[in-house]
């Protein structure tokens, strides 16, 4: 087997302290190199600027290919990509396009009265600048605002013909899940690359709940290991254990590329790398 491509997925820090996390967490997780990270936006756009500028550093201090996350929320169309235009000329030309989550309260999406009403809307936008590679979102079990699966599907294809050109999906726990919603797209006509996201559980109640919040099916299976092995002290080893059971089928199911969601907290995804034998470069361990 062929070692995977991986990438990483940061937030922005809020406190001191989590600046430090998450410099620790990039120093860990640099030598592994890889393809790109990203940085995320905070729900109803309120990490903007911290996104900005944790972009911009990380690019800066590491070299890293850093790919920003931008959504439609909470701004209008000429801010939106001037934001992008700032990316660019800092040689940042990856971007995550999302139509982002509404601010926390809020009953459901709103477009700003001059902003992008739709991802689709805003990836047309950024493909005319000429100068953007562009990745999405991908849900491989129905999104929780969505009519049926197979309108997410066709929602995603309208999202890689506007000038997507890959789509990086939200976690799940079984491969199979993966592989029929992959199956799913190839027979909707989309051949962009699907990107598996990996969760690697550092707070099983915590990951619990965003698992029911967006949609994603918990096998009980899973949800009765970690009940018991939180009584038992031996949650990370359980955690690690699954996520590289998950990467592993992924990859003999023909899976190229892994993209882990870290939290900012790089000791279970560098585990899991390990065990994958995806093993650092120690001339990139002092990179930051």
């Amino acid at each position: 087997m062929t070692r995977p491509t991986i990438s990483f997925e940061f937030f922005p820090p809020k406190t001191l302290e989590a600046s430090f996390r998450l410099w620790d967490t990039i120093q860990t997780l640099s030598p592994l190199e890889p393809e790109f990270v990203s940085v995320t936006y905070g729900a109803g756009g309120t990490t903007r600027k911290l996104t900005h500028d944790a972009v911009s550093t990380i690019h800066k201090r590491t070299g890293l290919n850093v790919a920003a996350h931008l959504t439609c929320v909470d701004a209008s169309r000429e801010e939106t990509l001037e934001i992008a235009r700032t990316y660019a000329a800092a040689g940042v030309t990856d971007i995550v396009a999302l139509r982002g989550d509404p601010p926390k309260g809020a009953n459901g999406f709103v477009a700003h009265p001059q902003g992008f009403a739709s991802s689709v809307e805003l990836i047309e936008a950024l493909a005319n600048e000429g100068r953007f590679n562009i990745r999405v979102g991908a849900y491989p079990e129905k999104h929780p605002e969505a009519a049926t699966q197979a309108a997410d599907i066709d929602f995603l294809k309208r999202k890689i013909d506007a000038g997507a050109t890959s789509a990086i999906t939200q976690f799940f726990f079984e491969a199979e899940t993966f592989f029929r919603f992959r199956d799913a797209c190839v027979k909707a006509g989309i051949d962009a690359p699907i990107i598996p996201g990996i969760l690697p559980i550092e707070n099983w109640s915590g990951a619990r709940r965003f698992a029911e919040s967006c949609g994603t099916s918990i096998p009980t299976v899973v949800n009765d290991a970690f009940t018991n092995a939180e009584r038992d002290g031996t949650s990370d080893l359980l955690a690690t254990a699954l996520a590289s059971e998950l990467c592993d089928d992924l990859l003999e199911g023909g899976v190229e590329h892994l993209h882990f969601y870290t939290l900012n907290r790089p000791e279970l995804t560098r585990d899991v790398c390990f065990a994958l034998g995806i093993t650092p470069d120690l001339r990139l361990q002092n990179v930051a």
